[in-house]
This record gives structure tokens, sequence and C-alpha cells, in this order.
């Protein structure tokens, strides 16, 4: 009888739920259970795991570490997917090993190297993947002397952080002033480029920015999904192609080539993402996570489940190169309902009335019986209020 396997995914994105979903519903039938921990307790994904736990906040990189071993071995984890603190953790890789637990993730040179985006940049460019220009900023000085080399070459700038995810900062830069029209409708990331500079000229002493200064890229975006083994060789590429709302799929060679040569040539072992845009009439990178993406799940659409495929890598079972047996036809992407973890309420503040709202009656014995009826519809409605 083939044993189950347990799987932790620590705090990772809602959309994590659908890896989960993926894990459990793999080709071989082979149980699975997965152990999630988070610091929000009404991520999805907590509800959507076999077990669960809430992450202390505010623990060191070295610190969490430590949580994570102890989590694995308490919790007899045969493969961790980290997320969070990934860099510290891929470096204790021999420790979790000697708990019986693999690491879903690359070696701590590969994650180092994607870190930070401006050593990324020099490195793939070493190795023959195109890049757009790039200025790294620290001061307003540095902006504006970045911003003006890009507009001179008829480019739009913006800027993000050095080392970030997930779009976090982003920000395009104009020179429109501040009006009204920042105020209608919704948010925007466009930005004045005098607000800016204001803003970095006033900040505090001690607060520092590291930004990535680059011409806005054009569409179409393209995300490939790698799959890589230990072995440094490709098992799986494919292109997850955004266009506005439409999206779709493509195995064209101007995405994967470039995609194969990062993964292959840095070592992104198992999961990794790699993203590319337009410069003008070519396919420029514009990002390498280092870790699943969160809209892996959708090469199911192409009949592909990368997922299991990974953790069957990862405890040494290859599945060889794989294709996916189609391409799914486009598609957008819709949100939907996920269940929450259920919460306990703080029980509720009764105030008595100032006069009695009815007359006043007897005292009346109950029986036993009675009142242990009583007490266990209490406790029911308690428990349903709880839900």
């Amino acid at each position: 009888m083939v044993s189950r396997v347990r799987v932790w995914l620590n705090r990772t994105y809602a959309e994590n739920v659908f890896f989960m979903d993926q894990l459990r519903r793999n080709p071989s039938d082979r149980a699975v259970e997965i152990h999630a921990t988070h610091g929000d307790p009404d991520s999805p994904v907590l509800a959507a795991a076999d077990t669960a736990e809430l992450e202390p906040e505010g623990l060191s990189p070295a610190a969490y570490v430590e949580f994570a071993l102890d989590q694995c071995q308490r919790r007899g984890i045969d493969v961790f997917v980290p997320r969070l603190h990934q860099s510290a953790i891929v470096a204790h890789r021999a420790e979790f090993e000697a708990l019986g637990t693999a690491l879903l993730a690359p070696p701590p040179e590969a994650v180092a190297v994607f870190h930070d985006k401006v050593i990324a940049y020099e490195a793939v460019q070493a190795i023959g993947v195109p890049v757009p220009p790039w200025w790294r900023v620290r001061t307003a000085a540095e902006l504006v002397t970045a911003v003006e080399a890009l507009e001179a070459d008829g480019q739009k700038a913006c800027f993000k952080p050095a080392s970030g995810a997930g779009g976090v900062g982003f920000r395009v830069i104009t020179r429109s002033p501040f009006s009204m029209t920042q105020l209608s409708g919704f948010p925007s990331p466009y930005v004045p480029l005098d607000l800016v500079v204001e803003a970095l000229e006033s900040a505090d002493a001690g607060v520092g920015v590291d930004w990535l200064v680059m011409p806005r890229l054009e569409q179409p975006e393209v995300s490939v999904d790698c799959l890589t083994g230990p072995d440094n060789l490709i098992r799986l590429a494919v292109g997850r192609t955004k266009n506005g709302r439409r999206r779709g799929f493509t195995l064209h060679e101007q995405w994967l080539e470039p995609a194969r040569l990062i993964a292959e040539g840095f070592g992104l072992h198992y999961l990794s993402n790699i993203q590319f845009r337009m410069f003008g009439d070519r396919p420029v990178l514009m990002d390498v996570n280092t870790r699943p993406a969160g809209g892996l799940h959708q090469l199911s659409l192409c009949g592909v489940n990368a997922p299991w495929a990974a953790v069957q890598l990862a405890l040494g079972e290859d599945p060889g190169e794989m294709a996916p047996p189609f391409l799914g036809q486009d598609y957008t992407v819709v949100s939907g309902p996920r269940p929450l973890r259920p919460v306990t309420l703080p029980p509720q503040r009764i105030e008595e009335p100032a006069e009695p709202l009815l007359p006043s009656v007897p005292a009346v014995a109950v029986e036993p019986s009675v009142a242990e009826s009583v007490g266990s519809t209490g406790s029911s409605a308690a428990g349903a209020l709880r839900l």
C-alpha cells in the first residue's frame, strides 16, 4: 500500500487553495494530507487544509526557521513548499532533510540571485536573455536622472522595489499635476513626478528606498511556469498569456527558450515562474519568481497537474519530461466563494432592563432531565453562533 503524502504550505497566497485542490486530485489517486499555516486567521488556505495553525508574528528569519523545523517534525511533513522566508529556509535544507522533509524550493544560490531584481537583470543578461534598460534609484536626484533618460527615449517611466513581489509598490511616473482626475474612479498606479520627488526629499533620514526604474513594458505579458528537476533539466514549460482580461496559453519558443535558459542555467529547481513583456518589438524579462505562481493551477485547462508533478520530483519520483496534451481555449479569471474557518465570537453583554418587562412569577423547580435538556440546547445554540 502506498503511504499518504503530507505537504505543508506556509504563509502563502489565497489563490493557492487551487494548488491544494490539485494535489488532492492527483492522477495517481495517492492520498495527500495538507498542513497550512498563516498569519491571517481568515486566510482561505487554512480552511482548505486538513490541519492548520496560526503563525506567530514578529519572528526573525532565523526564529522562523526554528518554527518551521518544529512544524515539520511534529506534523510529519514529507514536502514543505515555503513562500515566507524562503531564503532563510533553503539555507537549512540539510536540517529539514534530516527530519525526512523535502523542500520544494530552489537552492539558496538561485534564490539569492533573484531576490534582488537588479542583480537578477545583470545575471540573466550575461547568459543572453534580453532585459529592458533599468536604473537602480535610492535618491530623488537619481530618480529624476532615470526618468529624464527614459522620457528622452520616448518611454514612460515606472518604478518598483528592487526586492519585492506581487506588484507591491509598482507606480507609473507622470508629468501631469495632481488633480481631480486622480480622485475620480478607481485608484490609479500613476503618480506625478514632483510628488514622488517631494516625498523622497522630505522623508526621514532613516527611511531609505531601493527602487528599480525602467520603461513601462507593453502587453502581452507571458508568465512561463517551469518545472525543473534537481539535475537542472526542465520537465515542463508552459506560457500563460495575459492581454487585458483575455488570457490563454502558448508554447512559442520566443517565450519558452529564454525561460529555459534561466530555469536551467540558474538551477531553479521544482516550480518557478518567469515573466516577460514587450519592449518595442521584442520580449524582455520582467521578473522571476522562485516559487509557484498563484495562477499555476490554470495549467489544468491544458490537462496538466503541475503541483503534483513537483511533489513527485521532491519525493524522488521523477515524472519525466512533460508536455501539455492540449492547449486550453482563451479564458478570463473570475472570483468565487471559499469557506473560512469558524471563529469564536466574544460573549455578548446583556443589559438588564431597568424595570421588569413581565410580572414576576414564582420560582418553579425543574427536573434534572429537563435542566440537562435546556443546557444541551443552550450549548447547541452557542455552537451555531460560533459558526
